[in-house]
């Protein structure tokens, strides 16, 4: 028999952020004045479009969406990741998802965090949260600086279910009972994979898919 595991999604499920708070910070927090200005008004422009696409493919969204950081160097990233935690990514943890953590390692649960967040500004959150694993969407770099592309396989919906079930299958996970935890009906294929998924803080697509198979709904605020 294989060792029980609870895979988690981010945004929406553990914190209230997502990956547009995110890079509005590192615009705003860039060294240049032009910079910041540049990217600010930027992002505010292509906002509309980000949430229409969103709404229809989570996978082409973060590629389109990631576009952003190009330019923007590796070391400064990974700094900003830093301060993102501390000043808002650890105060939008919702209030209940730590004791969530901290009951499934008590239990002897390994707790794995699978995003579509990029991995600099989720190290900081699984380090605080004690995740056994993380898995995050990774940028490309040239000469130290981030290109504006995403390393293949690019985790959304279907891509992160199939990395968890190579996973398991690769450290002895028995995910018949195993745990998921999503708020978004885009993460259907991860929450489906496992014999004991949750809806967590659903949208209302998710909320009626939880309902229709008896799932669990949890609200962690």
């Amino acid at each position: 028999m294989g060792r029980v595991a609870a895979f988690f999604d981010v945004d929406g499920t553990l914190v209230k952020t997502n990956v547009i708070h995110s890079y509005a910070y590192t615009a705003f927090n860039l060294p240049s004045l032009a910079d910041r200005f540049t990217r600010a008004l930027r992002l505010a422009a292509a906002l509309p479009i980000y949430g229409l696409v969103e709404n229809i493919n989570r996978k082409t969204f973060n590629d389109l969406f990631y576009k952003n950081y190009e330019g923007i160097s590796e070391d400064r990233l990974i700094a900003l990741g830093e301060e993102f935690f501390e000043n808002v990514l650890r105060r939008a943890l919702y209030p209940r998802a730590r004791s969530l953590i901290q009951r499934g390692k008590e239990q002897g649960i390994h707790q794995v965090m699978v995003t579509g967040a990029l991995d600099f500004t989720m190290a900081p959150l699984a380090r605080y949260l004690g995740m056994d694993l993380m898995k995050a969407n990774e940028l490309e770099y040239r000469d130290g600086f981030a290109v504006g592309t995403v390393k293949r396989p690019l985790l959304a919906g279907p891509t992160k279910a199939h990395w968890i079930r190579q996973y398991a299958q690769e450290n002895d996970i028995d995910l018949d009972r195993s745990f998921a935890y999503a708020d978004s009906y885009s993460d259907y294929p991860m929450l489906s994979l496992v014999g004991r998924p949750c809806a967590v803080n659903p949208e209302m697509k998710l909320r009626s898919a939880a309902r229709a198979f008896d799932w669990p709904i949890m609200n962690l605020a």
